[in-house]
């Protein structure tokens, strides 16, 4: 995900999108921990892209607090 097509994105659906990658997260750590993951990069981008969404909820919120 790039954070211009976040940008573009309402804050419900910035939201739905959070869920989905914490439970992806979730997903990754439990196949981890059995010995199934094999994609182990995977892991990164996630979290990566949970900051990306959670920096742009937070500017968003700003922006409209002003």
């Amino acid at each position: 995900m790039k954070a211009q097509e976040l940008k573009a994105k309402t804050p419900d659906e910035l939201r739905d999108a959070l869920v989905a990658l914490k439970k992806e997260a979730f997903n990754l750590r439990f196949q981890q921990a059995t010995g199934q993951l094999e994609n182990t990069a995977r892991m990164r981008a996630v979290r990566k892209d949970v900051a990306r969404v959670m920096t742009v909820l937070n500017a968003q919120a700003a922006e409209a607090a002003k």
